[in-house]
């Protein structure tokens, strides 16, 4: 089967996946992450950059050894620290970085001295620099601040956008999702987190953002009519939005991730450690779950908090009401022997939440009517 099939099968519902059915286990899931993510940060914590915790720099340039374990053993004896971070960045530089802060002038030149002699370079291809704690802690309370703004405006936009808090109530908890399970991945595996870290966060919060409010759009469009007919309930719409949309997510988040693992592959294995590998790491695994969460949380809490509105609830008991009393006329009439036409059939498909529609039809503003070129005179 093709892939323009199956897109016309999920569009139109006759082929369709559980999203909204399935949604507690989603939601165990889910949480079952979160609490990982939670137990492993409060028990291993993140591995702060130097721009975080303060401390000194050294970069060894146009060197041809790029073994790092003279370096370490020369911060062990010179700056007294067991744990400094040696990384090689591109073919010919090293930085060496330290936590401890209290490195005297005299300890500086003799680090720089002893770093020239072991990888044969001149002192002068040895920079130092030291680096306080009051920058990375900056970066983070501004961070905090951007982030506590853009929530604030994302609710009041998705609100008056969908006329509807569950959307933004929904799209608010799939991002949380995303920063927590990202930030618990980063401590699981003990990645550094640098300013770059921070904002690949900000930044994959706008991309989830994005793809969300294009499943709602879809969820807005097959609920308009909703209380005015019996064929469907609010969770079936919803899950045919998610379904109609899915294609078009995956196919985004491919040419998404596709440039991403790029600039990954390049910062880690050509350039070395630094802002392209830390900005391209947090971008790939937030892409990710956004994309995940779109589908399996964010409408799934909509359809959640939709079931606590009096009148969805009234109308999702009206349609399964409607629907058993068809299969009891069905049933009744194919133990009498009566045939049922494929026209009942179609409709015993419409009644069991199957909302057909023409493939590939946009049920939106119909396109234009083809214009004829007119000649010229």
């Amino acid at each position: 089967m093709s892939k323009g099939s199956i897109g016309n099968d999920l569009y139109t519902g006759r082929r369709s996946f559980p999203f909204i059915a399935k949604r507690k286990y989603w939601f165990a899931i889910s949480l079952a992450l979160i609490a990982i993510s939670a137990v492993t940060l409060a028990v291993k914590g993140l591995n702060l950059g130097i721009e975080f915790t303060g401390g000194s720099q050294f970069t060894v340039s146009h060197t041809k050894v790029t073994d790092q374990k003279p370096a370490a053993d020369i911060m062990r004896t010179y700056a007294k620290d067991t744990a400094a971070r040696v990384v090689q960045v591109g073919d010919s530089t090293l930085r060496i970085q330290t936590a401890e802060t209290k490195l005297s002038d005299d300890n500086v030149r003799t680090v720089r001295s002893e770093l020239a002699k072991s990888y044969k370079v001149s002192p002068s291809n040895v920079a130092s620099t030291f680096i306080g704690p009051t920058w990375g802690q900056d970066i983070s309370s501004k961070a905090l601040k951007g982030f506590i703004a853009f929530l604030v405006a994302v609710a009041l936009g998705l609100t008056l956008y969908f006329r509807s808090w569950r959307n933004a109530a929904g799209a608010i908890l799939a991002l949380f999702n995303d920063l927590v399970i990202t930030i618990g991945v980063y401590a699981l595996f003990g990645f550094e987190v640098t300013p770059s870290t921070i904002i690949g966060l900000l930044t994959i919060l706008g991309y989830s953002l994005y793809d969300t409010v294009v499943v709602f759009d879809k969820v807005r469009e097959n609920s308009a009519k909703l209380l005015s007919q019996s064929d469907y309930t609010f969770a079936e719409s919803v899950n045919l939005a998610v379904n109609q949309t899915l294609i078009r997510s995956l196919n985004t988040s491919v040419t998404s991730l596709l440039p991403v693992v790029s600039i990954l592959f390049i910062g880690t294995y050509f350039l070395g450690a630094g802002t392209l590998r830390d900005l391209a790491l947090v971008m790939f695994v937030g892409m990710i779950l956004s994309t995940l969460s779109s589908m399996f949380i964010a409408s799934p809490i909509a359809v959640q908090l939709a079931h606590l509105d009096p009148k969805i609830r009234q109308h999702t008991e009206k349609v399964e009401k409607a629907r058993g009393e068809l299969r009891e006329r069905i049933a009744e009439r194919r133990a009498a022997g009566e045939e049922i036409s494929s026209e009942e059939e179609e409709d015993m498909v419409v009644h069991a939440g199957h909302v057909i529609r023409t493939p590939g039809r946009h049920l939106g503003t119909a396109a234009q009517p083809h214009r004829k070129n007119r000649k010229k005179k």
